[in-house]
């Protein structure tokens, strides 16, 4: 299959290009680099022993995006790309809804002149908001709590709406919760520009000593330690959800909405020790007040990504700190060293 993938350079998107490689897909990646770097690709290239073609650009370059697919003609879209911090949206709102709401729309708008009419969308679990009950299973109100959640509800429902309108178009809109971990070999893994907005490269980051101490937002939730408690998924099981996602796009008729997690959640303080007795360094850390939009506690209920698409998470907590410490201990300065 031909499968375009946007954001591709990205944590999850290079993990997922691995994937896809050695299932012999032919990949191109659109990509506008803003928080990713080009030699994730090249890095991906050589785990796999296999090529993909890449395209620098914005999705809101409607002649640009026009051209990646006058000329690479996918069967399918992967769509990665867009802004992800939920604390950074609060402040820029606007930059958030016209970076990944227009340009969704944008790409959609290119798929429907070329008859792409498959696509899986990274969405995330934050379209829940505060829970009525958990698990969270996929029929849950949606209530997101940041301009970054609700971005993801709007393109959801854009999608939705497309495919509702095009004959034959089909979506899955895996809803993710919280990705960590990196590949096996080390060669790539998350590598955010600035502070971390998430909580395993933050503590990857004190423990090589980048950063002095680990920052805790909040220790007076209701749950075991009174810090909030998230379902922390494998990067790795992840990329394989998205080939198990255009694999299911041949059986379903229309849109599907999937959370993609483990079943279990863990806490800050927890996935502190763990990552203590992983790399066998000292993670010192600060209480400090809450962040907003966050909710005290996360967990999925899987049940539909296992029926849906024959998927369940395999690895675990210590192959999470594992992989990441062997990715940040090689890579003490991320892509950019």
């Amino acid at each position: 299959m031909r499968v375009l993938v946007t954001g591709g350079a990205g944590y999850i998107g290079s993990h997922t290009l691995v994937h896809l490689l050695r299932a012999d897909h032919q990949v191109l990646v659109y990509d506008n680099f803003s928080n990713s770097s080009p030699e994730a690709l090249a890095r991906v290239r050589q785990i796999s022993n296999r090529d993909l073609a890449s395209r620098e650009g914005d999705l809101r370059d409607a002649s640009r995006i026009e051209d990646a697919f006058a000329r690479f003609r996918p069967d399918a879209v992967i769509h990665f790309a867009g802004l992800k911090a939920v604390g950074d949206s609060h402040g820029q709102p606007l930059e958030y809804y016209a970076q990944n709401v227009a340009g969704s729309i944008t790409l959609l708008q290119t798929m429907a002149r070329h008859g792409c009419a498959r696509v899986v969308f990274s969405s995330s679990a934050t379209v829940y908001g505060e829970p009525d009950y958990l698990p969270f299973d996929e029929t849950h109100p949606l209530r997101p709590q940041s301009p970054y959640g609700r971005s993801k509800l709007m393109i959801e429902t854009i999608i939705r709406d497309w495919v509702a309108a095009h004959s034959g178009a089909r979506a899955i809109l895996l809803r993710y919760f919280n990705p960590v971990g990196a590949h096996a070999s080390g060669r790539i893994g998350e590598d955010p520009r600035d502070i971390p907005n998430n909580l395993m490269p933050y503590i990857a980051q004190v423990a090589i000593g980048r950063r002095a101490e680990l920052a805790v937002h909040g220790n007076d939730y209701p749950t075991s330690d009174g810090t909030g408690e998230r379902d922390y998924i494998h990067v790795e099981d992840l990329a394989r959800a998205h080939l198990a996602a255009l694999d299911a796009l041949n059986r379903i008729a229309g849109c599907e909405a999937i959370n993609v997690g483990t079943g279990q959640s863990t806490s800050v303080l927890e996935m502190r020790a763990a990552f203590e007795r992983s790399s066998g360094r000292p993670i010192p850390y600060r209480i400090g007040p809450r962040r907003p939009g966050d909710v005290a506690r996360m967990c999925a209920d899987v049940r539909k990504a296992a029926s849906l698409m024959g998927w369940q998470a395999e690895l675990g907590l210590e192959e999470m700190c594992l992989s990441t410490w062997a990715w940040q201990s090689a890579n003490p300065g991320g892509y950019g060293e």
